[in-house]
């Protein structure tokens, strides 16, 4: 036979059926939400870590700028040296 030939009785087809290109599995697609839920909720953690380190952080140095007061100072404030930590603290506690 003659290439041409050949052509003629031997067409080339390509198979593009719908299930080539067809969208995942719901039960895939639920595998992949729960992965992404799980590393957005590392990250979250993470991220409230951060906050609540800072946050202790600011509290620490309040409670050290007001220890280094002298009594006068503290009294001038309304403060005892007792209650500097209560003070700093009062918006996590009800008192």
């Amino acid at each position: 036979m003659i290439p041409n030939q050949m052509m003629k009785a031997y067409p080339m087809t390509y198979q593009t059926s719908p299930e080539n290109f067809s969208a995942p599995a719901a039960s895939s697609t639920g595998i992949a939400d729960k992965v992404f839920s799980t590393i957005a909720s590392f990250f979250r953690n993470i991220g409230n870590s951060l906050i609540a380190a800072s946050e202790a952080s600011s509290r620490i140095h309040q409670i050290q700028a007001l220890e280094a007061k002298s009594d006068e100072e503290l009294a001038e404030m309304g403060l005892r040296r007792d209650q500097i930590v209560h003070h700093v603290f009062k918006d996590l506690y009800y008192c």
